[in-house]
């Protein structure tokens, strides 16, 4: 992102609106940006201004005297108001028997559209898979863990999960399409371990996330599916009873073609 892109993220920043990843985006940028620094500050100041009260301005007495005075000359001679002031107790009588049955209807009319707003924004399992991967893709690259075992050779990597998850990750040599295998890593996701494998496109790593479908394996397979978030292409896809993710900054193309690879080197149905 570039200082015109995390400027106008600075207001949801500051009400802690921003989804992590680009939170720690605009952290990164105000590191070394003292105008947006600045910004900051005065933004939370006008918030704290806001909650306190002290922005807002009172008007003086001598102007609600004035008011007052100019409406009481405009209203009607005392005899005309007689017939409104009546009706204004009959509609008085009727609203106080009416408003405790009214307050009952409004109650359940807020409470069933807030409990329906409420779920329309509740994200699906996808969009919140989706946004802790990217947000997990982001971590290894800024803290530069890529890998808990960092080995070209598929005979290392495999062997390293035995033990540490309660499923066998198929682990396969790309080199020869352009993918070349530089290592795994454990990580939670989804409320369970998944094993990562990670391969390299020119200078990009690619995240390839892997663990156990439900259901019988013949059963688990769907087609590659693409998507994008916070500037990432992502591919799911499930085949030989497992699930897989694949996330990584190269181009749409180039991960298509590695997704190609792996499903060929798959077990299971293809």
């Amino acid at each position: 992102m570039d200082h015109k892109d995390i400027q106008e993220l600075l207001p949801a920043y500051v009400d802690q609106e921003l989804s992590i990843v680009d939170a720690l985006a605009v952290e990164r940028h105000l590191e070394t940006c003292p105008a947006c620094r600045r910004e900051i500050e005065e933004q939370r100041g006008a918030s704290l201004r806001i909650r306190s009260g002290a922005a807002y301005l009172h008007a003086p007495q001598a102007l609600g005297a004035r008011l007052d005075a100019r409406l009481d000359a405009r209203s009607p001679a005392q005899p005309a108001r007689e017939p409104a002031r009546a009706d204004a107790r009959w509609w008085q009588a009727r609203w106080q028997a009416w408003w405790p049955q009214l307050a009952g209807a409004l109650a359940l009319a807020l409470a069933l559209g807030w409990g329906i707003g409420a779920y329309r924004t509740l994200p699906s399992t996808q969009q919140r898979q989706t946004e802790e991967l990217v947000a997990s893709h982001v971590r290894s690259l800024q803290v530069d863990h890529l890998a808990d075992v960092a080995s070209s050779d598929q005979h290392t990597v495999k062997p390293w999960f035995i033990g540490k998850l309660d499923f066998a990750p198929p682990v396969a040599d790309l080199g020869p399409q352009g993918f070349p295998l530089i290592g795994g890593r454990l990580d939670y996701l989804d409320g369970r371990d998944v094993a990562v494998l990670v391969y390299r496109r020119n200078r990009h790593p690619i995240n390839l996330y892997i663990w156990p479908g439900a259901g019988e394996p013949a059963k688990l397979q769907t087609a590659p599916q693409t998507t994008q978030a916070q500037g990432y292409h992502l591919v799911r896809w499930s085949d030989g009873g497992m699930n897989f993710w694949a996330v990584s900054d190269v181009t749409e193309s180039d991960l298509a073609q590695f997704v190609q690879a792996v499903r060929a080197h798959v077990p299971g149905p293809q």
